[in-house]
């Protein structure tokens, strides 16, 4: 009862202090929260474009949420626009949570930007400038005091042609929550609302928290529980204490982790399963299965073309006669401390962009055409090395048998796997995305260690090192030997720079390659009449490589996606699969591509084969593709939203509109066509 009234009188004095402000408002006072009217580009005549509200709070002063909670105000807007033209409504990102005096606020403390859909009228002339104005109210508040503020924005948005977008849009529209793909359903029995959301066991939660939009619904500063029911998550919360209601549907955001990543929801009237298990400390076993996972992973890692021969060729070096205990030892540590932290840097890489806002995943390295060509000249160069064109020279201080040396060795053999690393993965590499920092970086460290476990167990057991074979004439046939695979993904990399940036790109790409062979020639006559590279020859190699650095960038085009599928399908897009579903059709969607060897294996071996396409068409089911070569934010997000940092991922939706399935990472014909019996 006390609460009650508490925040009665909150809500009170909230709009007492409006009245009293709005002289001072009048006088157009310094704002506490700097307001911006943003346009992201151009937009042609009956097209949208995507407005922003930037706001910026000072130190110590925070906004609201389209529910501010127990106390504050969302934002109004009182719009002047052109004849014809109209907005939609306001997307917020994820909130925050503020607790005072036992009242819960939904705020944002740092800047953030509302968006919204601007349509231009559909006979607005091109080349002219169609202006829009705004009066923005909103409240901005301390700790200790809330002060309403608002201003007159206005801006011009230039009709024609879709031109160069405002880069910080796409920032914006990642800090959004990604749509639930699934209904939620809830059930209110007593003093409780109880919610189901359909959400993969896999997806990592850590500090969840609900807010939802339909006022006078729940108590907003009540703990709320969740747990755990297969693939539902299960949220007990307790009903609004002052006048509640039962509304027909509840609308809400759910906030996954604590760096704001989240997803919309709406909860339909249904069923919801009681018990499960609780969200929290039952969670961290799974951690460790997780570790399993990535040290499985990273085993797996040294089978593949791009790592085996390297790891062959330095295990080999060990058996060299006289090589000592100790000297083994602190190679193996040394090119272990190697790998581990090639594996740490790429981590922190890839969460760093996340952090920043970029929608990125596991293996976005393999998406970049300039990574790619720099992947290729490695893979050449290793290549010509193992057919003994030339002997890899280092610097003194990390000459061969060194710990110098293996400690190179093994930051070459963890950036050579990188084009592997993708399809083994994609589980717990997902994972890593939503767990804290230092568990994620846990994760990635335990990739590394795996990669480099057999190099160590070699280094540390005798008994394996006397297993191998003693050096000898033999080893310059297997060296060779160990150049096919090599070769083949440099050629599989000239294929993947084609799709990414186009054929002139991956021609260019070649052209730097076969120079730097001609280089590498040279090099290996001079080392075999026992001279040194020279300066001349380290200036042509960075002549060459600055020309590539220089030219390459302006050469990339958009790659040629053309795909000849036996199965049917069209382009993954949220809309496509609302549609589908809304007319209760069965979906497959699937996530694929180029550099992704399961993936490609999948597709000859299940997907794309007579029996599925005539099992599939049969079963009237859609077949929707996502082609992740290149970046997609779209697909990136739907990605983690279903626990997978990378692909493949295969997600069944059966018909009338039943619970998505994720799929097995491998698939069979019989896997498939079992759907649809």
């Amino acid at each position: 009862m006390i609460n009650r009234y508490r925040r009665l009188v909150t809500v009170l004095l909230q709009l007492f202090a409006l009245l009293l402000a709005m002289p001072a408002l009048a006088q157009g006072k310094p704002t506490n929260i700097k307001p911006q009217l943003l346009v992201e580009g151009p937009a042609a005549p009956g097209g949208t474009v995507t407005l922003a509200f930037l706001m910026t709070p000072q130190p110590s002063w925070h906004g609201y949420w389209q529910n501010p909670g127990d106390a504050g105000l969302g934002m109004t807007t009182e719009w002047t626009l052109p004849a014809g033209a109209s907005v939609g409504t306001l997307q917020y990102p994820v909130p925050g949570t503020l607790l005072i005096s036992g009242l819960m606020n939904h705020v944002y403390k740092t800047e953030y930007a509302v968006l919204l859909p601007l349509t231009l009228p559909a006979d607005a002339r091109p080349g002219t400038r169609l202006p829009i104005r705004v009066k923005l109210g909103w409240l901005a508040c301390t700790d200790q005091v809330c002060v309403p503020e608002e201003a007159e924005l206005s801006a011009e948005v230039t009709v024609g042609q879709p031109g160069a977008p405002d880069a910080r849009f796409d920032k914006w529209r990642m800090a959004l929550p990604a749509p639930l793909g699934s209904p939620a359903r809830f059930a209110i029995e007593g003093g409780r609302v109880r919610i189901a959301i359909p959400l993969p066991a896999s997806v990592r939660l850590e500090a969840p928290h609900l807010f939802i939009a339909t006022e006078r619904t729940v108590d907003y500063a009540a703990p709320q529980a969740f747990s755990r029911e297969g693939d539902l998550l299960l949220v007990d919360l307790p009903r609004a204490k002052f006048d509640p209601q039962s509304p027909s549907a509840i609308d809400g955001v759910l906030r996954l982790d604590g760096a704001a990543n989240g997803v919309t929801l709406k909860a339909e009237p249904g069923a919801v399963p009681l018990g499960g298990t609780p969200v929290g400390g039952a969670q961290s076993p799974a951690l460790w299965l997780l570790l399993i996972s990535a040290l499985a992973g990273g085993l797996l890692l040294n089978v593949m073309p791009c790592v085996f021969p390297i790891l062959s060729l330095k295990a080999l070096s060990l058996a060299r006669a006289g090589e000592s205990e100790g000297q083994a030892r602190s190679e193996g540590l040394a090119y272990t401390a190697g790998v581990v932290l090639a594996c740490l840097a790429l981590g922190v890489l890839l969460l760093a962009l996340r952090a920043a806002g970029q929608e990125v995943g596991w293996a976005f390295q393999l998406q970049e055409p300039l990574v790619v060509a720099a992947l290729l000249l490695l893979a050449v160069a290793i290549t010509a090395n193992l057919l003994g064109i030339y002997e890899f020279a280092v610097p003194g201080f990390a000459s061969e048998g060194s710990p110098q040396g293996a400690f190179a060795t093994g930051l070459l053999a963890a950036f050579a796997a990188t084009p592997c690393t993708g399809p083994f993965m994609a589980a717990a590499m997902g994972a890593a995305l939503l767990l804290p920092v230092p568990e994620a970086l846990a994760l990635f460290a335990m990739l590394g260690l795996g990669l480099a476990l057999p190099f160590l167990a070699i280094a540390y057991v005798p008994r394996l090192r006397a297993m191998l074979p003693k050096p000898g004439a033999w080893m310059v046939i297997f060296k060779k030997a160990m150049a096919v695979p090599m070769g083949l993904t440099a050629l599989a990399l000239v294929w993947l720079s084609g799709r990414l940036a186009g054929n002139g790109f991956a021609f260019a790409a070649v052209l730097i390659a076969l120079i730097v062979v001609a280089l590498l020639v040279l090099l290996g006559r001079r080392q075999r009449f026992g001279r040194a590279a020279g300066g001349r020859w380290w200036a042509m190699l960075a002549v060459v490589l600055a020309f590539g650095a220089a030219g390459l960038p302006g050469m990339v085009r958009e790659g040629s996606g053309a795909v000849d599928l036996v199965l049917p399908s069209q382009p993954f897009s949220e809309d496509a699969l609302a549609r589908a579903r809304a007319e209760g059709k069965p979906v497959f969607a699937y996530f694929t591509a180029d550099w992704c060897l399961t993936c490609k294996v999948n597709e000859a071996a299940a997907i794309e084969r007579e029996e599925t396409r005539a099992a599939f068409e049969a079963g009237g089911v859609v077949v929707l593709r996502g082609d992740w070569t290149r970046r997609d934010p779209a697909i990136t997000r739907y990605l983690t939203r279903h626990g997978a940092a990378g692909v493949p991922l295969y997600v069944w939706y059966p018909a009338g509109g039943g619970e998505p399935k994720i799929l097995p990472q491998v698939l069979t014909i019989g896997t498939l066509t079992d759907l649809v019996k």
